[in-house]
């Protein structure tokens, strides 16, 4: 694949982790991942870390942000290893800065980590 189509494999990749965010489902975002994926993070003063079911978990606790508004910052790939940073507004009235580290699975890219900074 070109460097253009791999740009483009991985925003795919990360459109499900922004759609499940707007629908409010897990279910949604849940493509996105590899089944061993982790997420960690701190909410206030409290460590967010774990597999990556605790995001969808809470995904669908914390319900639909249709006015989430989200900005790929930065997209980093080399060869089989890639990094994503969103800037992502209004998150049901929160904001977050999320990196995500992906990797090339079987010919499909999958998020592997996903950190984040919860703006106060």
């Amino acid at each position: 694949m070109s460097s253009v189509q791999e740009y483009d494999a991985i925003v795919r990749t990360v459109q499900h982790y922004i759609d499940g965010g707007r629908s409010g489902k897990g279910a949604d975002m849940k493509p996105a991942f590899h089944p061993g994926a982790t997420i960690f993070g701190y909410v206030g003063p409290d460590l967010f870390a774990g597999p990556i079911q605790g995001l969808f978990d809470w995904n669908d606790q914390n319900g639909p942000a249709t006015q989430m508004q989200v900005r790929i910052a930065k997209v980093d790939i080399a060869e089989t290893v890639a990094t994503v940073r969103l800037e992502i507004d209004n998150w049901t009235s929160h904001r977050f800065t999320d990196i995500f580290a992906l990797l090339k699975v079987d010919g499909e890219w999958k998020i592997m980590c996903k950190v984040f900074h919860l703006h106060g």
